[in-house]
């Protein structure tokens, strides 16, 4: 893919095309199947089946998604659909034995639809360390080794910039424009679905 401005979320929406749908699917296939597996105790083929119909529903409601420019918006009606979408599979399964922890679906689901909730605060913690993860690898490449690392010593280690300048053997000033071109781009890929 070229690079582009435009976020992940704004390209589905406006001029949806392959890729960026082959995008979304790489970077929440794995955080959705991991929270069922892990939050809503399923089973591996039945949390795989549920991220499958998690993703469907986006496919079909991400073009009247409308981004309300609070933090955690995209995040907030991600989690929505998942409750929804496992609402519907509960509903489904009626009459079966369900394993999560409690044994109570309406609890869970109720626990997730409180915005305040230690489980929604769960899922929005997993949610924003997982896209930054997959957000961080995905630009990592379009930025040289020193430029990177030093990004990485300031930006997330929390290092001096001076003490890693006088390490990279740059002077603070290139350690602090290689802070801001990276967080630069981090903004714009991922613009609307972190925080």
């Amino acid at each position: 893919m070229s690079l582009t401005s435009a976020s992940l979320l704004e390209r589905l929406q406006q001029n949806p095309d392959q890729e960026a749908w082959r995008r979304l699917v790489e970077l929440y296939t794995p955080l959705i199947q991991g929270w069922l597996r892990r939050h809503a105790a399923l089973q591996a083929n039945d949390a795989d089946d549920l991220t499958q119909e998690v993703l469907a529903s986006l496919v079909r409601r991400l073009p009247r998604f409308r981004h309300n420019q609070r933090p955690g918006a995209f995040r907030a009606w991600l989690r929505t659909v998942t409750i929804n979408c496992l609402r519907d599979f509960w509903r489904r399964r009626r009459g079966r034995p369900w394993a999560a922890a409690g044994g109570d679906p309406a609890r869970l689901l109720a626990e997730l639809e409180d915005s305040t909730s230690g489980l929604s605060r769960v899922w929005d913690d997993e949610h924003d360390r997982h896209v930054a993860a997959a957000l961080l690898e995905r630009v990592r490449g379009e930025f040289t080794a020193s430029t990177w690392e030093a990004f990485r010593q300031v930006a997330l280690e929390g290092r001096p910039a001076a003490e890693v300048a006088a390490e990279l053997g740059l002077t603070p000033n290139a350690v602090l424009i290689a802070k801001s071109r990276v967080l630069r781009r981090l903004r714009e890929e991922g613009r609307g679905l972190i925080g």
